[in-house]
């Protein structure tokens, strides 16, 4: 039994050569016993619409400048946009919960709802199972406050509409217990007073937990869904209090948490309204960190103007809290006062020949930093450089990494690591793969630990995005067999699995129902291919399918009121098309009143049951994904008001 248990919970461990691949929505973790980072999971999107999600794990050291590579068989399922918190006890751990996941062309998409636990000193993976958790999310945000792990926010998105959280839970890593945080409703809270969100930061320190910024979806009846960047601050502020028992019992402990709202002042200086922008805590000066992010101007359904960011700004978290800009310090000159040159509006770094192609520089010189302007704006790769004779190759400004959103933070000692990131330009969206350090303690300069590989090429208009996969019917179709394989397989242990190449020739005949000589609403499966003859894996074929049909939002609202959804009944489905089954019952009879209604009743039933296979199927792959019965009416309440199209490029 010892050896079955050691093969099963067999560790390989590899140096690998630089920084994981590239990858985004990954995370990346001070060790919290030791000086090494831990990064976890991400997702890449290839220029061919294909989506990559990764669960392997990589330990970097900074003292020797190298990455190693672990591979457990027991390991969390692949995913991104997961939350991770460190724990030095028992050697130190991590903790993870949740994510998300897709298939690779994108036609499926879950939640995660798992908590998992790994163990630093054997690098090995734990899944802890408790009957009450969090709900399935991604996006959401994490923080260690003593023994406690604090969770809050994220979103989920069943495929309807996206649904942003603002529920807080505490995981007592002692007693191994979740429990929801109810606020009573007198208390001050993020619910009315700022809206719920994902993608924030969430900073632990000795008083509480520091949470700023975000971002959420808009929904207004009758008005496209808005997207909306927060820039809010607040405080939770937590007591461990201990109480005495009268009955002989040992003292307990009663954690009491409040909200406490940071008001903004008009006068000081802060970051710009931007959302992506990533803080990692400085724990030796209790401040908070901010790098980068993005700033969208939502004009219109087919215009999104982005401007995106790589300043450096520092919170200081004591007292009321305070922005700091963290400008760079430039050298002293030597051989006495010289002649003070004027610094340059757009000063160019020295870059490797694959990013001079696309490197435009920054225009905040040292002058708007002492102005110390409200939101004073940040530079963007999108705006052009301006050359100077005049520019001084010492100046640190040369060193500054480019502009991006959701780059992977983190600070080890007086040392913070920038990791990764996306840029978009037009609609074209790229992973940067760039790995830098800066000393904090010094502002001297950042150092490149690796440069980017990625060329982005000017007024390249060409999308990676999933808009891509609805250009060619025959991508959907392979789309479709290879969710079936992602599904089974997870991707596997170590990481990304290639994909399945279209090499079988077996074909998979999916009969349509005949409703008044309709077809089962718009899902035509014909010729599939590939995989195996079963029942099963021909339903989980026919379910990957309704769920990317599903998310099309260009469907006819006939064909939106005609096709039940997961999670919903028979009544409900009925009590939301019933006008459209009576139509279709009047056109073929001339009953009236209760009698037409009963004919289109047994419509309505007859194709609630030609789909209930589908519908059973769709609800097992959201339940493996996390999401249980309740979240899936409650998608299913919500109607089908078309996917928001934003779940992996949410902000």
């Amino acid at each position: 039994m010892r050896r079955e248990w050691e093969d099963a919970h067999k560790v390989t461990e590899e140096l690998v050569e630089g920084p994981p691949s590239r990858r985004a929505n990954a995370t990346l973790t001070p060790c919290p016993n030791g000086n090494h980072l831990w990064c976890i999971g991400g997702e890449f999107f290839s220029d061919d619409g294909k989506a990559y999600f990764y669960n392997d794990v990589f330990r970097y050291s900074p003292e020797k400048d190298e990455w190693r590579k672990f591979v457990s068989p027991t390991c969390p399922g692949p995913r991104s946009a997961h939350a991770v918190v460190a724990s030095p006890a028992g050697g130190g751990k991590l903790f993870l919960f949740g994510g998300e996941f897709s298939s690779l062309y994108q036609n499926s998409f879950h939640h995660y709802r798992d908590f998992w636990c790994f163990d630093i000193s054997t690098h090995t993976w734990d899944r802890i199972d408790t009957k009450i958790r969090p709900s399935s999310r991604s996006g959401h945000r994490m923080a260690m406050w003593k023994h406690y792990v604090v969770l809050f926010g994220g979103f989920y998105d069943p495929g309807l509409r996206t649904n942003y959280l603002n529920d807080l839970w505490l995981f007592d890593t002692q007693e191994y217990k979740w429990r929801q945080i109810e606020l009573k409703d007198a208390e001050r809270k993020p619910s009315s007073d700022y809206r719920p969100r994902s993608g924030f930061s969430f900073l632990s320190t000795p008083d509480g937990i520091l949470l700023h910024g975000g971002y959420c979806k808009e929904y207004v009846k009758g008005s496209r869904p808005v997207g909306v960047m927060l820039d809010d601050t607040w405080f939770l502020r937590c007591v461990n209090s201990i109480y005495y028992m009268t009955n002989g019992k040992p003292p307990a402990e009663a954690l009491t948490l409040k909200w406490e709202r940071r008001k903004k002042s008009s006068t000081a200086f802060a970051p710009s309204l931007r959302s992506g922008c990533t803080m990692a805590l400085w724990s030796a000066k209790n401040i908070g960190i901010l790098f980068g992010g993005v700033t969208d101007e939502d004009t219109s359904e087919e215009t999104l103007e982005s401007t995106f960011h790589n300043d450096l700004l520092g919170y200081q978290i004591a007292g009321n809290g305070k922005w700091v800009s963290m400008m760079l310090k430039r050298p002293k000159k030597k051989g006495g006062a010289a002649k003070k040159k004027k610094p340059a509006p757009a000063p160019v770094r020295p870059a490797t020949p694959e990013e001079d192609e696309y490197y435009s520089g920054s225009d905040d010189g040292d002058e708007t930093h002492k102005r110390a302007m409200p939101r004073a704006p940040s530079p963007s790769l999108t705006e052009p450089a301006v050359m100077d004779d005049e520019v001084d190759p010492d100046d640190p400004d040369l060193t500054k990494p480019l502009p991006r959103y959701n780059a992977m933070l983190a600070v080890l000692r007086n040392t913070l690591y920038i990791y990764g990131g996306i840029f978009e330009r037009g609609s074209r969206e790229y992973t940067l793969d760039d790995f830098h350090s800066l000393q904090l303690d010094k502002l001297d300069r950042y150092v490149c630990l690796k440069h980017s590989g990625v060329v982005i090429s000017e007024g390249d208009e060409e999308s990676s995005s999933d808009e891509d996969e609805d250009d060619d019917d025959d991508d959907e179709d392979d789309g479709d067999l290879d969710d079936i394989e992602s599904v089974h397989t997870l991707v596997g242990l170590s990481g990304h699995k290639a994909p399945v190449e279209e090499e079988a020739n077996a074909e998979i005949e999916v009969k349509e129902s005949e409703v008044q000589g309709d077809k089962v609403g718009v899902i035509h499966f014909g010729s599939l291919g590939l995989l195996t003859g079963t029942v099963q894996d021909a339903l989980r074929v026919q379910a990957a399918a309704f769920m990317g049909v599903a998310k099309d939002a260009t469907r006819s609202a006939e064909d939106v009121l005609s096709t039940p959804l997961p999670g919903e009944t028979l009544a409900m489905f009925y009590a939301r098309s019933r006008e459209y089954w009576a139509g279709k019952a009047h056109e073929s009879s001339d009953n009236r009143g209760k009698m037409l209604r009963r004919d289109g009743f047994a419509l309505a039933e007859e194709r609630y049951a030609a789909y209930k296979p589908i519908l059973e199927e769709v609800e097992r792959i959201l339940a493996e994904a996390g999401l249980d019965e309740e979240e899936m009416r409650k998608g299913a309440a919500a109607g089908p008001a078309g996917t928001s199209g934003q779940s992996r490029n949410r902000r």
